[in-house]
């Protein structure tokens, strides 16, 4: 694996578990707690594709929304408030809710997705009645690529993430009400944007219906 790829592969990876996990219930206390403890400078020097400053700014929100630990319950409500509900979500972590006419899940952007993985011998990592194009999941998928198929990584990219993401993490940036969610969705951001730069990417904004 190059240099290069080993980079989008770490940045997806290290992202990915933030949006996927409940910081209480889910799988990713580990990464919860050590962002808590993160030295800010030097995390900020050594995280690929994002202006030093960028970073440390997004870090230190991050970093201070953990200030009482993932199990504080504004932190954990801050989640299910954004990626769970119950109820409105009131920026749904799915793709073609953005994309698609009618704002719906499993919309045509998830049924091209999907096509891509079947081309690509990518199974689905969810249940069936979670859409692949969960930001969580295609943050994961990104990194897979980047480590098994970095052949079809452009493509992925292009036509299925950089489309939509940017777009959402704005919205998520805007809407969260903690620190460490307004933080991540400024680091992702500028990652992913960061990874297109540096791919070279031409990417086509569709026209978003929220």
């Amino acid at each position: 694996m190059t240099e290069e790829m080993e980079a989008i592969e770490f940045a997806g990876s290290t992202l990915a578990p933030f949006f996927l996990n409940d910081p209480r219930k889910g799988d990713a206390g580990e990464a919860f707690a050590a962002l808590g403890q993160l030295d800010v400078d030097a995390a900020a020097k050594e995280w690929p594709f994002v202006d030093e400053a960028q970073a440390a700014a997004a870090f230190d929100l991050m970093k201070a929304g953990l200030a009482d630990g993932p199990d504080a319950d504004e932190l954990v409500w801050e989640y299910r408030r954004l990626f769970v509900g119950p109820g409105h979500l009131p920026v749904p972590p799915w793709g073609s809710v953005y994309t698609d006419v009618e704002s719906v899940v499993f919309g045509e952007s998830t049924l091209a997705l999907r096509a891509f993985m079947r081309k690509e011998g990518v199974e689905r990592t969810a249940d069936e009645r979670t859409p692949e194009d969960h930001i969580g999941l295609m943050l994961a998928l990104m990194a897979y690529l980047a480590r098994e198929k970095p052949e079809s990584l452009d493509e992925f990219l292009s036509e299925h993430l950089l489309t939509w993401a940017p777009h959402y993490l704005d919205e998520l940036g805007e809407e969260s009400a903690h620190p460490f969610y307004e933080g991540l969705a400024q680091l992702t951001r500028a990652t992913l944007e960061g990874i297109g730069r540096t791919r070279g990417l031409q990417v086509t904004l569709p026209r978003f219906y929220r």
